[in-house]
C-alpha cells in the first residue's frame, strides 16, 4: 500500500527516515514499525501528515522521539 509524507507541507528532501524516500514516497509492505522523518539538527515545532493512496491500510499507533 502506498503511502506518501510531507513536512510542513513540502517532502521531506535529507529529513526523510529509511522507509521514504526524499519525496516522501513509501509503501506499507507488513506489520511493523516505518520509519518516517529523521530530523538532523535542533527540533522544531513542524506538521507532519501522512496520506495513504491505496484503501486498505489500518495505522494504530505513531511515535516521536
Amino acid at each position: 500500500m502506498r503511502f506518501r509524507i510531507t513536512l510542513d507541507g513540502a517532502p521531506p528532501g535529507d529529513s526523510h527516515g529509511s522507509d521514504v524516500d526524499a519525496r516522501g514516497r513509501g509503501i506499507v509492505d507488513g506489520q511493523r514499525l516505518y520509519q518516517l522523518v529523521r530530523q538532523d539538527g535542533p527540533i522544531v515545532d513542524r506538521t507532519f501528515e501522512i496520506r495513504f493512496l491505496d484503501p486498505g491500510v489500518q495505522a494504530y499507533a505513531f511515535t516521536f522521539g
